[in-house]
């Protein structure tokens, strides 16, 4: 049996576009961003579905976001401009980000960015003085606020902790509160409630649910406190994606239903002025639509392990390196063949950390074998670099059988081009 990635195989991808390269199942990228649209839907709250683009950034995938009704949220320049670049609706951005530039905020403004999440006071003052240069514009802004609510997740990717970079925790209410002001008061900027996100890779629905609850007690001693009303709370993202059969995801109607429940209720029962909700998947679009493909080059056998070398690594793949995120791989033309050898899928950077696979099982490899590597779809691409001048792979969006570049290789050309040679010796 061969693995076929939106119909066609991935074998024969891999002849016909080269090795290593990123591919996508167009299809279900599509019915993942609609589930999420058709489940977080409430007759009592304004629902918006942001997809977090740090997840993978295209134009061809920002055009899909759109496409499919999904909002989405920029953490930086280049994202932005991204989006700007596909025919974004601005007025559905929110831009992010925990050290924003003066030149970011100008560009957000000028582009009519419908939301700013601001991180910090500093931040709110800059932006108001800056939004002072955009008269006859009003720009919708969020607080990040810190909840304290840890999920469990990897030490690295958890973004609640009190001592987070992200936010201001809200054991700091009086700074959150001149913050609020600063937003609030300013001409052109309209302050409208609280963004919090609380981790990655949250498998336990009752982790939003303990999000809500913090948030939303927060909330209304805010509102008592200042006389300020909050119509907006955008609770983050954090939704589960799998990748090894020891990730066991709920399902996003799941969560989605548990999230309105909490929101239902708290908002009942604090007597909230919330009208509108946002979430802000990104992972748990992505990432099992997407697959990497490598050519299997030589096998080594050491004392105690197999190695299996391909022809990526960690410049196309920084996960495992960065945080050791677990991958399952497969021989893309031996699917129904037993995965009887244990071996350690290896790249080919000078780095011994430089591993895809630890460990894990395989069939038995022979040089040439196409490699299919599972759920690579987020932060794959995304997170690559051009570590020991190894060019970026390419990106396929695979749909009905058709695949098309949505991102095209870097040639060795392109190493180089923004450099300059030193001048000749006189």
């Amino acid at each position: 049996m061969k693995l076929e990635i939106g119909g066609a195989e991935a074998s024969q991808l891999a002849a016909r576009f080269g090795t290593p390269v990123y591919v996508y199942d167009q299809n279900r990228l599509e019915e993942r961003m609609r589930q999420f649209r058709q489940v977080f839907s409430s007759p009592l709250f304004d629902c918006h579905v942001a997809y977090a683009s740090k997840a993978f950034c295209c134009l061809a995938m920002m055009q899909l976001v759109q496409r499919e009704g999904l909002w989405a949220d920029a953490v930086s320049g280049g994202e932005l401009y991204t989006a700007m670049k596909a025919g974004f609706d601005m007025n559905h951005i929110l831009f992010h980000g925990n050290s924003k530039t003066d030149a970011e905020l100008e560009m957000a403004l000028e582009a009519g960015v419908g939301t700013i999440v601001v991180d910090n006071l500093a931040e709110a003052g800059r932006l108001a003085f800056l939004s002072t240069g955009h008269p006859g514009s009003r720009t919708r802004t969020l607080l990040r606020i810190n909840p304290g609510v840890e999920a469990h997740t990897h030490a690295y990717i958890v973004t609640a902790d009190i001592d987070s970079k992200f936010g201001i925790s809200i054991t700091r209410s009086q700074e959150i509160i001149e913050t609020c002001r600063i937003l609030d008061e300013a001409p052109n900027l309209d302050f409208a409630g609280f963004h919090a996100h609380i981790g990655s890779q949250i498998f336990e629905p009752e982790a939003f649910a303990a999000e809500i609850d913090k948030v939303t007690a927060f909330t209304k001693e805010f509102q008592d406190q200042t006389g300020l009303q909050i119509s907006c709370l955008d609770l983050g993202g954090g939704f589960a994606a799998r990748y090894t059969d020891k990730d066991s995801c709920p399902p996003v109607e799941t969560v989605c239903r548990r999230i309105l429940e909490a929101m239902t209720e708290a908002v009942k029962r604090h007597g909230l002025s919330v009208r509108e909700l946002i979430i802000e998947p990104g992972r748990s679009i992505a990432a099992e639509a997407g697959w990497t493909l490598y050519t299997v080059g030589s096998i080594k056998d050491t004392e105690h392990r197999r190695y299996v070398f391909v022809d990526g690594g960690m410049n196309d793949n920084i996960r495992p390196a960065l945080y050791q995120a677990e991958y399952e791989a497969v021989l893309a033309d031996r699917m129904d063949e037993e995965k009887s050898e244990t071996v350690t899928v290896a790249g080919k950077c000078c780095e011994s950390g430089d591993i895809i696979l630890r460990d894990g099982r395989l069939q038995p490899a022979r040089p040439g074998d196409i490699l299919a590597v599972a759920s690579t779809g987020a932060y794959g691409q995304s997170m690559a670099s051009n570590y020991n001048k190894l060019p970026v792979p390419g990106t396929l969006f695979v749909k009905d059988g058709q695949a098309r570049w949505v991102i095209r290789p870097q040639d060795l050309e392109d190493l180089i081009r923004n450099e300059e040679p030193l001048p000749e010796e006189s």
